[in-house]
């Protein structure tokens, strides 16, 4: 598998497996056959309230615990440097772990510079390899980066070749921070698998739409995490280290942006009142 180094010197895989709107009940059967397929990097958080599925699937794998790349993220209603912190610990045990590979804040609202800290404190304790953020934008990022001991090694954001982050790329850059794409494929919207552009360079490779789509973003050093519930999927998904874009290819695609920053208004006052108001269970 193909990794990114991290900011802090972590080696991250480059592709994973989402567990997005996996329901609990369904959660260890889809990770369990995302390990089949050969993923290692899995990709959860507290707030789609199946960590324990990802746990039990891992563990009950057989494969060592050290070949895994495991990330979680604290949500808002845990935000604050003690509450953070006892969150972590209780992400810890639902996923049957000592340590977690890679940690997020899961949305730029709340305390967040206290849960920042709280995991600036879980990293230095080791119980966390690697921290970061998540829908964090262009201001947010840096008011973070700008302010914080610790700089974010990832910040996770809806990117695919319709949304394809551009102006955060750039911002990010000197920091060292990746871009981990959620979205990788637009959850199927726009288009996107009768786009003629990724149906045509597919064709020239003998690959599918998804797999040109998910490899753009892998020749840009994005770690991508594409969802499906269905094993033949995730092994196309998977299937996307053998073959090369063209510079022309990559040009062409690079003329798919539409939207820079991702479709989601992560901004708007519903939104963040939804957020805020969400607790977990």
């Amino acid at each position: 598998m193909q990794t990114v180094l991290l900011n802090n010197g972590v080696e991250m895989p480059i592709l994973g497996y989402g567990v997005f709107q996996v329901s609990p009940d369904e959660c260890e059967r889809c990770v369990t056959n995302a390990i089949e397929v050969g993923y290692r990097l899995i990709d959860t958080a507290q707030a789609y309230m199946n960590e324990e599925g990802v746990g039990r699937a891992w563990r009950k794998s057989g494969i060592d615990r050290k070949e895994f790349f495991l990330v979680t993220k604290v949500w808002v209603s845990n935000a604050g440097e003690e509450r953070a912190y006892a969150s972590i610990l209780d992400s810890l045990r639902k996923l049957d772990t000592d340590y977690i590979d890679l940690l997020l804040i899961h949305q730029p609202y709340g305390d967040y510079y206290g849960t920042w800290r709280a995991m600036e404190r879980a990293l230095a304790e080791g119980k966390v390899r690697a921290i970061g953020v998540s829908n964090f934008s262009v201001a947010q990022y840096l008011d973070l980066v700008l302010n914080a001991e610790a700089r974010p090694a990832v910040n996770q954001v809806e990117t695919n070749v319709f949304s394809q982050q551009l102006e955060l790329a750039e911002v990010m850059e000197p920091y060292g921070t990746k871009i981990m794409a959620w979205g990788p494929l637009n959850e199927g919207n726009e288009g996107i698998f009768t786009n003629e552009l990724l149906a045509n360079i597919g064709d020239s490779k003998g690959k599918t739409v998804a797999q040109v789509a998910l490899r753009y973003l892998i020749d840009r050093g994005i770690v991508a995490i594409p969802k499906s519930d269905k094993k033949h999927r995730m092994e196309e998904n998977f299937n996307i280290f053998d073959f090369q874009l063209t510079d022309a290819h990559r040009d062409a695609l690079a003329e798919l942006n539409r939207h820079d920053t991702g479709t989601v208004r992560f901004s708007s006052p519903e939104f963040i009142r939804f957020i805020t108001k969400y607790r977990l269970s």
